[in-house]
């Protein structure tokens, strides 16, 4: 597992060292770019758009255009300056319930390792959070910005999830979402008779990812030259008109099921 970020936890007078490292994969399928006529691989560089030259990395630099035309060019020490009693720290500033935060707030978990000497501290943090059925809400600098991150803890583990500020998130003002509809009293309690049919208890182990499944049986296919099936035809959206057959439907095929 690669390590990517070494620092503390800070809560109080508490400085808890840890390290930390992804707690997600991607699980996409990686694919090239050729040239359609002949199969050769496209490559990108870097160039300079001036002289049209090719750049060497460690030639690079990261500039902000503070006017147009005009750049300031900022290094490594230049972030920490920023901030640099954070630089190295998770520092919590308040703890909250562990269902306070909604949904849509949440971007990317990451384990806690505890450092040397720290086996005691984190354990302290870890029980203490899991007995409250709290969490921890802190800020860090990470990848030369400040993220705003919850610590909670997983098991044995402090997971620090990473959570989008406020301003992050787009505001649906230019959705054309129905406040009501002509939706009858059957309908719902249909409805919620489906919900009832369907519930369940999420086990992340029951789910896979199919396209991605499917994706590489159609490339294991097109390379030994077997033929693909026809597309299926899209399914339609169901008219109001039939939103009773289509319920009813819908229950006794779950009914079946069980």
């Amino acid at each position: 597992m690669h390590l990517l970020w070494t620092g503390s936890i800070s809560f109080g007078l508490i400085t808890i060292p840890v390290t930390m490292y992804s707690a997600s994969k991607a699980r996409t399928l990686e694919f090239n770019l050729l040239r359609k006529s002949d199969m050769s691989p496209i490559s990108f560089k870097r160039v300079s758009s001036t002289t049209g030259e090719e750049v060497p990395y460690d030639e690079i630099v990261k500039g902000f255009e503070y006017k147009e035309g005009a750049y300031v060019v900022l290094d490594k020490e230049d972030f920490k300056r920023a901030s640099p009693e954070k630089s190295e720290r998770i520092d919590i500033e308040e703890f909250i319930n562990w269902d306070e935060i909604d949904a849509k707030y949440y971007e990317k978990p990451y384990y806690l390792e505890p450092g040397k000497g720290a086996d005691k501290a984190y354990v302290l943090l870890r029980e203490a959070l899991t007995q409250e059925k709290k969490m921890a809400v802190a800020r860090m600098v990470f990848r030369e910005r400040e993220d705003l991150v919850v610590v909670k803890p997983d098991g044995d583990l402090l997971l620090v999830i990473q959570i989008r500020y406020e301003d992050e998130l787009r505001t649906p003002i230019e959705l054309k979402i129905p406040k009501s509809a002509d939706v009858s009293k059957k309908e719902v309690t249909m409805a919620i008779e489906l919900i009832d049919q369907m519930k369940g208890r999420f086990r992340p182990s029951s789910f896979h990812d199919t396209y991605t499944e499917k994706l590489m049986k159609i490339i294991l296919d097109k390379a030994h030259g077997k033929k693909l099936q026809p597309l299926p035809k899209q399914s339609q959206p169901t008219e109001p008109t039939d939103l009773v057959a289509q319920l009813r439907a819908s229950l006794e095929h779950h009914r079946g099921k069980k």
